[in-house]
């Protein structure tokens, strides 16, 4: 799961007419659909809540959808709904944001970093059925960057050692794999809204799942652990305050109903950057699998090979200084000082992941961005790439 900044600050002449990394698409049906629940009195805990899990969990093509009040929370909520405890390790990707695996510590389990695929850049299967042992409680696996990773031999792998399955989707809603949309995947998955991703809430996230188990779990621990039927200072368990106002439910149900214009529009401008890049030997842009259909969450592409960490660094200065967001997407998550430090990780554990996070860089991205802005923000990293 991720967050990039939406507007990445600028500086010299070019801040007055810079380009954000990120924007949302909002229009009166989502402003109409806010100002009617500030008109009402029920504005947490209302009519929109289950409205919008409803179109949510049809979304996903599951039974269940929790919302909650952010991705991390969600997928908190995952966690503890596989029963994952102290002692127990869950194997992860460290090509990620930060939350992917920050929860399972929130669990006082372990973290299990394994190396990435480098081309979908998701977790690579066979590198995560090595990393088994008999504390293994289950597998999270990313779909990054909107591409679902490789569900089928995940979920063998899971089915075959006993583990549970979680699908951070917090990046792909829309996507599908081989037919099947994401977050349907593995015992539970997760949505994130924050405001740079293909649909939004303001802030918010939602659990989906089949089982009935985890579901209602999630509504008990999202609710401070009260049950279904409980008085509002009766609690069956410890919870959290993961509560999402109908303010953002109603926010995100007039986005759900624009999702495949939202989608339409982001697909048009990744295609738009694919044109404008081909033949652009410093740069490889994102693969695509034959067999996914792609929810665009961001643009990241990633230079060559022969360039050094501290060149994109370059890269990014300049892009910024000329007024374009960007962003170095993904940081690897092994290398954040308190995983390096709890947990002994250091460079070279993980070799795939660095290669990539080193090169790569996030370009504006956003339904609504022009041809010019396009053509503007490729101009401009062609040049910084020469000058590096």
């Amino acid at each position: 799961m991720s967050k990039v900044a939406l507007d990445t600050p600028q500086r010299g002449p070019a801040a007055e007419t810079a380009i954000p990394l990120a924007r949302p698409d909002i229009t009166d049906l989502e402003r109409d659909a806010v100002l009617k629940v500030l008109n009402s009195p029920m504005l947490s805990l209302g009519p929109e809540l289950p409205k919008f899990e409803s179109l949510l969990a049809e979304k996903a093509g599951v039974k269940h959808a929790v919302a909650v009040n952010s991705g991390t929370s969600a997928l908190h909520l995952a966690v503890l709904g596989l029963g994952i405890e102290p002692g127990d390790e869950v194997i992860t990707t460290p090509f990620s944001f930060v939350a992917s695996s920050n929860c399972i510590l929130f669990a006082g389990a372990k973290p299990v970093f394994v190396d990435i695929d480098p081309d979908t850049l998701c977790i690579d299967p066979e590198k995560v059925e090595q990393a088994i042992t008999p504390r293994t409680k289950a597998i999270i696996a990313v779909d990054v960057f909107g591409h679902p990773a490789d569900w089928d031999r995940l979920e063998e792998i899971a089915q075959k050692h006993g583990l549970g399955l979680i699908e951070d989707s917090a990046e792909s809603i829309g996507s599908a794999y081989k037919g099947r949309s994401a977050g349907s995947f593995g015992d539970a998955g997760i949505f994130a809204f924050y405001p740079n991703k293909q649909m939004t809430t303001g802030e918010g996230g939602a659990l989906v799942t089949d089982r009935d188990d985890i579901a209602a779990l999630a509504r008990s621990k999202r609710n401070q652990g009260r049950g279904e039927s409980a008085g509002w200072l009766a609690h069956d368990q410890l919870g959290y305050n993961y509560r999402i106002s109908d303010i953002n439910c109603a926010l995100g149900s007039a986005q759900v109903e624009r999702l495949p214009e939202l989608l339409a529009l982001r697909t048009g401008v990744a295609e738009r950057y694919n044109e404008l890049l081909s033949g652009v030997e410093e740069v490889r842009t994102q693969y695509v699998a034959p067999h996914v259909d792609m929810s665009w969450f961001v643009y990241v592409i990633r230079l060559a090979d022969h360039f050094t960490r501290e060149q994109r660094d370059a890269v990014l200065e300049r892009l910024r200084e000329r007024g374009i967001g960007s962003s170095n997407y993904f940081p690897c998550i092994h290398l954040e000082p308190y995983y390096a430090s709890g947990f002994g990780h250091g460079r070279g554990d993980f070799p795939v992941a660095e290669h990539v996070s080193d090169r790569s860089i996030a370009l504006p991205f956003f339904g609504r961005m022009t041809e010019e802005q396009s053509v503007r923000v490729v101009s401009e990293l062609k040049s910084a790439v020469t000058q590096s």
